[in-house]
């Protein structure tokens, strides 16, 4: 603790070389489970998906285990915000579903998430994920461009909040995290504008970006499983992820396999490989 505050974990440029072979790994087999996400299809046969790419990359789950999470993602489907555990939902035509995963290679984490929707979409649903895909690369943006954590938060809440339409909502009780030799650590991210600066954006950084949306009320509850996170009001919600670092070059991002270049090329900034 420094000041009453976590310690930050700088990364050396070999780790986080590292942490995008994790990043990797997880791509491919996020790559999968979306692929597998059909009208028909159980959660936890994603899950199985999701993990035969880990077993076969010899890769480790960061979840499975994880305060006891019984799966290697979380399969958040509508009104399920975050933490949504795989088991014997079956998937409909319109459903909207987040998966969550994450690995671990040599002992560095990756992190990241994607939002899909079953089938035949509704618009409403499909404007939910385009708008929070388009935040996350915003708040992704802003760790290029910006001096401190803080400006993430108040790019992916002005980028929100600017969006024509009926307005969505930014969960403020689940944020964004540091990671590295942990899957979540300091500092947290924000997802909304506070007067809080956080701490300066710096070679070695490492953060997982993860805005979460909901097309109503920002309330929420967990349900007796003790993990999954629900609207009280039943409105569906979005979450996207990418784990991105910070080097004296300029930022990757590290869960996707060109670092970031094609999302953040219309937003001015271009992403740099690890040295």
């Amino acid at each position: 603790m420094a000041f009453g505050q976590p310690r930050i974990e700088y990364k050396s440029n070999e780790q986080m070389r590292t942490m995008h072979q994790a990043g990797l790994v997880l791509s491919r087999a996020l790559d999968a489970a979306v692929a597998a996400a059909k009208a028909g299809v159980t959660t936890k046969d994603l899950d199985d998906v999701f993990a035969a790419v880990l077993n076969e990359a010899g890769a480790k789950s960061n979840f499975l285990g994880y305060h006891g999470f019984p799966a290697t993602i979380c399969t958040s489907v509508n009104e399920e915000v975050v933490h949504g555990i795989p088991g014997g939902r079956v998937l409909q035509d319109g459903d909207i579903i987040s998966i969550d995963g994450g690995c671990i290679v040599d002992g560095w984490h990756s992190d990241s998430a994607r939002t899909v929707i079953v089938g035949t979409a509704n618009p409403e649903d499909q404007r939910l994920s385009d708008v929070t895909e388009a935040a996350m690369w915003r708040g992704i943006a802003a760790l290029a461009t910006g001096k401190f954590v803080g400006d993430i938060g108040n790019a992916i809440d002005d980028y929100v909040s600017s969006v024509q339409g009926k307005p969505l909502g930014i969960l403020e009780d689940y944020v964004g995290h540091g990671i590295g030799s942990e899957m979540h650590m300091a500092p947290d991210v924000l997802n909304y504008r506070t007067g809080h600066r956080g701490p300066k954006i710096r070679p070695g950084l490492c953060l997982a970006i993860e805005p979460m949306l909901v097309r109503g009320d920002i309330e929420t509850a967990t349900l007796d499983d003790d993990w999954t996170v629900v609207t009280t009001d039943g409105k569906r919600s979005c979450q996207w992820e990418h784990s991105v670092a910070v080097h004296e070059k300029g930022i990757w991002v590290l869960s996707a396999p060109d670092g970031g270049a094609g999302k953040l090329a219309p937003l001015g900034v271009v992403p740099v490989p690890i040295p």
